[in-house]
Order: C-alpha cells, then sequence, then structure tokens
C-alpha cells in the first residue's frame, strides 16, 4: 500500500499523541506508527502522576481518544518503521505492520474471543504479575479495542473463531508492508527500564518479591492485576515495604544492560509518589526508601517530598550492596548507612521495589541518518535553543527519544516539535503543493 501525508510520528505515547494532535489541529494530515498494539505509551499503565496525584488515565486517555476520532490521524498500531530515506524535499518511509491474525475493520472489541480462549499466560501490560488469554484487547481503555492473538502460546483450538461474532479472527493474516511519502519525521519513540531486577546483586531476577517500578505501578492502580497491593510470592499484605533508589542509574559497576552511568532523572520523584499512594492504600505498612541523594528539581517537587517525610515515610540515606532471600521469601538488603560511618548492616522486608534506569526505547540510526548520543539517545541540533531539532532537515526529536524526562516536560517538547515540523512543512510548502496536485489528479 501506497499512501501520502504531511508527517508521519514515530511512537504512540503521550508525546508523539501531543505531536500528533498539535499538527492535525493545524490543519497537517499526521500518522502515528506504534510498535505496540494499543496507542498509550508507558503513561496509560501508570497510576496516578507527580506531584500533583492526579489520576495518569485521566490524563492520557482524552489525547487517546482525541488522536483516534480526529480526521486528519491515521494510527497505525502493531507496526514499526524500517526504513526512512530522503527523496528530494520530502522522506520515504517504509512501515512494516505485524499480523493481529484479527481483521481489524470486522472486529468490534466484544473480546468474546477473549472469554471463550482456554490459554492463559503472563500479561505484559501488568508487568507479568497478571494473565491474559492467547487473543485478547491488550488493555481495558486500549486504542483501538482490537484483538490480537499471540501466535507464540496459541494452541489453534478454533474456540475464538467459534465464538467471535463477526467472523473477524484469520489465522492466515500475513505482515503488510506500507510505503508512505512525507514531509516531516518526528521521532517520539520513548524509552525502556534498564534490566536492573536480573543484576546478581538485586537478586538475578528470582526473588518474586522485588519488583520493577512499573510493576510497582500496576499494583496500585485500581485497575490492576490484584485489585490492591499484595506480595506476589503468596498473595499477603506486605507489612514492610522497601525502595531501591538508583538501582540502575549512576552505576558504572553493572554490565550494560542492568545499569547506567548517568540520572535517570524521574526516579525520585515516582518512588516518593508510589510511596505516599501505598502509605495511603495501606496505613499501617512500614515504608522506607533508601537513597543516595534526593533530586526534586522540578516544581513543587520539593514540597512534595517533604509532605512525604511529613507522612511517616523512612528515608535512609545509604547504598544498597545487594538482595538476597530471606525467611518466607523475604528479601534481604544489605545497606551501607552513608552518613553513619558506612555502618553495615541487613535490613529485611516483605517486598522491595528497585528504580531501574532509563535508556532509548529505540535507536533510530538503524533507519534514519540521526545522530545518537553515547548515551543511546537523539541528539539535537542544540540542546537549549533547538532541543527538537535534529541534524537531519525535516527530521525531529520529541519525548524521552533525546533522554529522560518527567510527563510534563514530554508534552511542552512534543508541542515544540511540532510547531519546528509545522515550520518547515509551511516553509518547503509541502503540504500546499501536496494538496494541489492531490486536487489535481482528482479532477
Amino acid at each position: 500500500m501506497n499512501t501520502i501525508t504531511d508527517a508521519v510520528v514515530i511512537g504512540g505515547g503521550i508525546a508523539g499523541l501531543q505531536v500528533a494532535l498539535d499538527l492535525a489541529d493545524q490543519g497537517f494530515d499526521v500518522v502515528i506508527v506504534e510498535k505496540e498494539p494499543s496507542i498509550g505509551g508507558k503513561m496509560i499503565s501508570l497510576s496516578k502522576v507527580f506531584p500533583t496525584l492526579d489520576c495518569s488515565s485521566c490524563i492520557c486517555t482524552p489525547r487517546m481518544a482525541a488522536a483516534a476520532h480526529h480526521e486528519r490521524i491515521t494510527i497505525m498500531t502493531c507496526s514499526e518503521v524500517q526504513a526512512v530515506q530522503r527523496v528530494g524535499e520530502h522522506f520515504s518511509v517504509t512501515i512494516r505492520t505485524r499480523p493481529r491474525y484479527v481483521i481489524e475493520s470486522a472486529c468490534i472489541g466484544c473480546r468474546k474471543c477473549e472469554y471463550a480462549c482456554p490459554v492463559l499466560v503472563p500479561h505484559e501490560f501488568e508487568g507479568n504479575l497478571g494473565a491474559r488469554r492467547a487473543i485478547y484487547v491488550p488493555f481495558t481503555n486500549a486504542m483501538p479495542q482490537v484483538a490480537l492473538l499471540d501466535v507464540e502460546n496459541c494452541t489453534f483450538c478454533g474456540a475464538c473463531a467459534r465464538a467471535c461474532p463477526t467472523d473477524a479472527i484469520d489465522y492466515l493474516q500475513e505482515p503488510a508492508i506500507t510505503e508512505m511519502e512525507a514531509g516531516a519525521v518526528v521521532v517520539a519513540s520513548g524509552y525502556a527500564l534498564t534490566e536492573t531486577q536480573t543484576a546478581d546483586r538485586y537478586g538475578g531476577g528470582k526473588l518474586a518479591n522485588v519488583l520493577t517500578g512499573l510493576q510497582m505501578e500496576r499494583l496500585l492502580a485500581p485497575h490492576g492485576p490484584y485489585g490492591r497491593v499484595l506480595r506476589p510470592s503468596d498473595g499477603r499484605i506486605p507489612d514492610t515495604v522497601a525502595f531501591v533508589q538508583c538501582a540502575g542509574s549512576r552505576d558504572h559497576s553493572l554490565p550494560e544492560g542492568q545499569g547506567v552511568p548517568w540520572c535517570s532523572r524521574v526516579c525520585c520523584m515516582y518512588a516518593i509518589k508510589q510511596a505516599m499512594l501505598l502509605s495511603g492504600s495501606l496505613p499501617l505498612v512500614d515504608i522506607t526508601i533508601y537513597y543516595m541523594d534526593i533530586r526534586a528539581f522540578g516544581k513543587g517537587f520539593e514540597q512534595f517530598y517533604q509532605n512525604a517525610r511529613a507522612m511517616g515515610i523512612n528515608f535512609v540515606k545509604a547504598r544498597v550492596a545487594r538482595i538476597t532471600e530471606g525467611e518466607n521469601a523475604n528479601p534481604v538488603l544489605r545497606i551501607e548507612r552513608i552518613e553513619e560511618d558506612g555502618r553495615v548492616e541487613d535490613q529485611p522486608h516483605d517486598m522491595v521495589v528497585l528504580t531501574p534506569g532509563i535508556v532509548a526505547g529505540w535507536d533510530p540510526s538503524s533507519v534514519i541518518p540521526v545522530q545518537i548520543g553515547s548515551d543511546g539517545f537523539v541528539l539535537s541540533e542544540h540542546a537549549s535553543l533547538a532541543p527538537c531539532r535534529t541534524r537531519v532537515p525535516g527530521v525531529f526529536v520529541a519525548g524521552t527519544a533525546s533522554g529522560p524526562k518527567d510527563i510534563p516536560d514530554s508534552i511542552v517538547e512534543a508541542g515544540a516539535a511540532a510547531m519546528e515540523a509545522a515550520n518547515h512543512l509551511r516553509r518547503t510548502a509541502y503540504a500546499s503543493r501536496r494538496r494541489t496536485e492531490a486536487e489535481a489528479g482528482g479532477r
């Protein structure tokens, strides 16, 4: 399939959605390319946002709906950009769409196929703490509300096909390649987390009650896997919970993939947010945050930190050397207190939450000739004066694709990227020329 558009936005998270909406509202046609089966990115999986403690879904879902229903926005999920080549003043973009094994135009999102499926597997959206079927709608407020079939775990028993009222199941669906012409490209590919949980010092991924920050977000969410905070190992309500800061950041000693040498910027605040939410959910729980420094740099962040201390959350300035498993699957932390002559002691807890480091979610240099820094993030033309321009004219960057940042900064940067892209399209007259040619061809 060949098509023409004004801009291609790579990534359907909060930054990509904001870019697409800002461009579309200015009259430009936009295509969002998202590798996951739903738009929304990481933000849609969060419980609340800091420092206001507003509902994350209440902020993200309206933007998802606005993008999904905007007449100038086309959303391609389960899709990845394979090549971007400059052709004159525009770009030729090759997009590969993975098969859902469900006909999107026929699926009505009734989930009858899901209810009929006999196979249960760990649910990635729930941090593998919950379960899903082999055919499933990604999550409750996913957009599009279209099921997809996990062929790796499907037994091909045919139960879903028999249950589908619209005959939308297609076991023979093949990948599709789309060749697209665009005047501008915006990289908003988001972030990923380091595999800190698999490091030997943190249990090697074998300790059931050692979780990552994103897993704790799902436990705290009202629509999470358990409906409340429970220990994964035995379903018991924890009495003591520890948060380990910089568990994958500012650490040169961890192997590549398990840690990064830079500060990931949001870890302190989201751990404090989770501790406050946990304290509200379980008033009797004893919460300890082990930290090296508290970096509360944004508006209202310092007060947010002080509010947490006033709530009774215990802050201990210490390094965590290792985590082992004690009695009843309780994690035991070997800590070195920084402010008390380096005293070393073992501290048992019912549950531990690690704050992994943030890394780039995708390396666009494999398909676009943009420059990538030593940290793996996209380099801007000028970090202060032009943070959204890359060194390739017509290619722009937004959100955490250029470095760790919080949600407000990602949204602000997305607006800047949209304006840069709009100015580029007007400067090259690509959009007006394309429409003139299309109208002439229609006549």
